[in-house]
């Protein structure tokens, strides 16, 4: 059983991303099957509902089979989606963790002593003969490579993130060009545990990102290419994480992106608008308050600063997380591997 109850205010009054509230509940019931150790069968439902709405959002059945092979996992159907990929805001919104909850296709995972990886695709939009629509497909690599020992005071790593989203088919109606966007990311992590009772680390990480649009002439954007610098420093404690955040995009845009980061207007901003060179400041507050084993409370406070229009927005959101597995049976007391 996995839930996920959202509360998310966006406090926003800028020409990119105006100001809106997400808020409901995302319930998925499944069973799961070990017909041997190594594969794992999921089946289940998935519904979502927004508050404020009658109307359920979405009710759609999942299916994920899962082969683990030591530190490798592949998985077909519902793949990990969203926070699992491990990918930077600006090239994938935290808030798809509400939006699009669930992705379909394929997905490649590692997890060694030192690099982890996760490529995959998601299949967004099928295309049949005759429709008047393209079809649409995302996908990328997630991955970090850690240079440091084990002894080491200073785990240091050097990620590198790609995205690419295609929106493209030859059988539909509409004969629209096709559009392929590219994104990625490439820097430097380095986490240094402390002693304190009430300081437990320092994080520091570097990004410089790229923006490539291979539409081939096709071009729909304002802008055919561009690159971005993000910065961060995050102070664990205790009681929660303090995150300070420079962002400067010059003609960025990430279309599974957060909003806020882009040159080019979100679907909530104003139409048409951009902002070629966006300089913005962000503070981040994290606090996981552990309600039970299976349960956990997440409140987020985002205020962000933009330099240009001298403007200071901010975020809001609490999320309720249950996760919880019952065994039902183990047929031939049958062992599990890669859950």
């Amino acid at each position: 059983m996995n839930s996920l109850t959202f509360f998310k205010d966006n406090e926003y009054f800028n020409d990119i991303v105006q100001g809106y509230t997400l808020f409901g509940t995302q319930l998925n019931p499944q069973l799961v099957y070990y017909p041997a150790k190594n594969l794992c069968l999921e089946a289940g439902v998935f519904l979502w509902k927004d508050f404020g709405n009658p109307q359920l959002r979405q009710v759609r059945p999942t299916f994920r089979a899962t082969w683990t092979k030591g530190n490798q996992q592949f998985i077909f159907g519902n793949i990990r989606p969203h926070l699992n990929h491990g990918y930077i805001e600006p090239l994938f919104d935290f808030e798809r963790v509400m939006l699009k909850p669930l992705e379909e296709g394929l997905q490649y995972r590692l997890n060694s002593k030192r690099v982890s990886l996760d490529a995959w695709v998601d299949w967004l939009r099928q295309e049949y003969p005759g429709v008047a629509y393209q079809e649409q497909i995302a996908g990328g690599l997630s991955s970090s490579f850690r240079v440091t020992s084990d002894q080491s005071p200073v785990a240091v790593s050097i990620p590198f993130q790609f995205t690419a989203r295609h929106a493209g088919g030859q059988i539909d109606t509409l004969h629209a060009p096709i559009q392929t966007l590219f994104n990625y990311a490439t820097g430097i992590d380095a986490r240094l545990p402390l002693k304190g009772r009430l300081l437990q680390a320092v994080r520091l990480n570097a990004y410089g990102l790229l923006f490539d649009d291979h539409s081939m002439g096709n071009y729909r954007l304002p802008y055919q290419n561009g690159n971005a610098l993000y910065l961060n420093g995050t102070l664990e404690t205790r009681y929660a994480d303090l995150m300070l955040s420079y962002w400067q995009g010059h003609q960025f845009y990430a279309p599974l992106g957060g909003k806020y980061y882009q040159s080019v207007a979100a679907r909530e901003g104003t139409p048409g608008y951009t902002d070629p060179n966006r300089k913005l400041l962000m503070v981040r507050l994290l606090r996981d308050f552990r309600v039970a084993d299976a349960a956990a409370v997440t409140v987020r406070i985002e205020p962000v600063y933009d330099f240009n229009r001298k403007l200071l927005d901010f975020s809001f959101g609490v999320y309720f997380n249950f996760r919880q597995e019952w065994l039902l049976g183990n047929v031939g007391r049958r062992v599990r591997v890669g859950q």
